[in-house]
């Protein structure tokens, strides 16, 4: 009884590998031959995934917590616009959306500093690399500081935002909401 469930595994198998040789390639009705890969995954190094920046934390430049980010708008053509950001409640619940543009967060590789710093590091300076959500994609470096931690920067996603607002100013924005137009 094994042998047979054997020999009829292996069948199934022989039948579903023939399916998949049998395909035929992909090819350009101009030249015969095999369509390139549209990018390689190096063409992406130093982008960051979407499903990871949303949910990142939103710090003023007071190091503050003012909220996260819940939402990403863009336009028709691909260019980010502005940043929902949930701001108050606990978990979740009675949080208010507030759209801000998205040209003035600011994204931080390196985590918060904490309120252990050196005395004479501002909080504008955690020596953190930020790059502006602008088109041109502007990056600066702020001096390090000698107390912080060396964090391992992740490729793909940033540590956290700053964005210049309490979280009081936030809930007195007019607060967003999606429309079905």
């Amino acid at each position: 009884m094994f042998v047979k469930s054997v020999a009829a595994g292996l069948a199934g198998s022989a039948l579903l590998v023939t399916v998949a040789f049998a395909q035929t390639p992909t090819t350009t009705p101009e030249h015969g031959k095999m369509a390139p890969a549209a990018t390689s995954d190096t063409s992406f190094k130093g982008d960051w995934r979407t499903s990871k920046v949303v949910g990142l934390s939103v710090y003023n430049d007071q190091n503050e917590s003012i909220g996260s980010i819940n939402d990403l708008l863009m336009d028709k053509g691909g260019n980010m616009k502005a940043a929902v950001i949930s701001v108050g409640g606990f978990l979740g619940v009675g949080a208010r959306l507030v759209a801000v543009p998205y040209d003035k967060m600011k994204f931080v590789n390196e985590p918060v500093p904490s309120g252990t710093a050196s005395a004479g590091s501002s909080a504008g300076s955690s020596g953190s690399s930020t790059t502006t959500g602008s088109a041109s994609g502007t990056t600066s470096s702020a001096p390090a500081s000698t107390s912080a931690p060396a964090a391992k920067s992740n490729l793909w996603y940033p540590d956290h935002a700053v964005y210049n607002a309490t979280k009081d100013e936030l809930q007195a924005m007019p607060e967003f909401k999606y429309s079905n137009e």
